[in-house]
């Protein structure tokens, strides 16, 4: 030991920890996966958003019914990532009685029409009802029935606008044009809020959404929009226009709802069955809202 005073010297331990512990802060880290400025793996969104499309144009013009049973599809998994994130807070979603409804409102649109469609709603909500109460009564029987009617009319009932444009004339070619004005505006703004984003339109709710975002939005919505109502409608170009600016409106709409509905449960996706993109219900929420506005544009002004 040294008798000089001072700090007493290293052992030999210490110093080859030490030596160790620089050369592990020299090894260089592991690049990052690439994400983008928002926040998504871009390859694998790019790679799933064209499998999705290509299922779906298969679907539309190899035979219609197929449509139906991919909407029931989608919805059905979106019923179950709802189910499973409000379950989160305690909620006890029943979602047997929301499937069988969920197949019962969109067979009901493609076989009956639209008042078929609004019966097969309540009927789904009755039962939503009364299942829960069976299986144990209490205030926690209304709010779990009650969620799960907002789940029915949030998915179900909205994706039902969709298959009824497929009933109509052309409708094939309108449904694909609801579909491809919606993807426009979350492409669109995508592009745009990544280039140019600069001011927040909802930071409490979506930091990421600009307004530059959404003037993006527009332009896409609206390009694609015009070019679908003059070459596949034979509807006038101002449609095409009054088209994108709907699926503007609606798609932003249905985007920060979803936004609030996971901020609030504490979610950063709904679920994450597709890969760069999250789960179904964070690709189809800005769909739901534009079905509704699409279905009445389109069976008023198309035919």
């Amino acid at each position: 030991m040294s008798t000089t005073g001072g700090d007493p010297p290293l052992t030999r331990r210490q110093i080859r920890l030490i030596q160790e512990g620089a050369q592990r802060s020299m090894v260089t880290p592991p690049p990052p996966k690439p994400t983008g400025r928002a926040g998504r793996n871009l390859p694998a969104a790019i790679a799933v958003g064209l499998g999705l499309l290509a299922v779906l144009l298969a679907s539309l013009f190899v035979r219609e019914e197929a449509f139906v049973v991919l909407a029931l599809a989608a919805t059905s998994g979106a019923l179950w990532e709802f189910a499973r994130a409000v379950g989160t807070r305690g909620i006890s979603v029943p979602l047997l009685p929301l499937w069988v409804g969920n197949a019962g409102i969109l067979v009901s649109a493609y076989s009956a029409g639209p008042a078929a469609m609004l019966v097969a709603f309540f009927l789904t909500a009755g039962g939503v009802l009364v299942w829960r109460v069976l299986d144990g009564g209490g205030l926690d029987a209304v709010r779990d029935a009650g969620t799960g009617l907002l789940g029915s009319a949030y998915v179900s009932f909205l994706a039902g606008f969709a298959v009824l444009l497929l009933t109509h004339d052309n409708g094939p070619w309108l449904v694909l044009t609801l579909v491809l004005c919606a993807v426009a505006n979350d492409t669109g703004g995508y592009i745009a809020g990544v280039l140019l984003g600069r001011h927040p339109m909802a930071p409490s709710i979506s930091p990421k959404k600009s307004w530059e975002g959404a003037a993006g939005s527009f332009l896409l919505a609206a390009g694609v929009g015009v070019a679908l109502a003059t070459l596949a409608l034979d509807a006038p170009w101002w449609l095409g226009l009054v088209l994108g600016a709907a699926a503007v409106v609606t798609a932003t709409v249905g985007d920060l709802a979803e936004s609030l509905l996971k901020r609030d449960l504490g979610l950063k996706d709904m679920g994450t069955l597709l890969p760069g993109h999250g789960g179904i219900l964070d690709r189809i929420d800005s769909l739901l809202m534009t079905a509704p506005a699409s279905y009445l544009l389109l069976t008023t002004f198309v035919g």
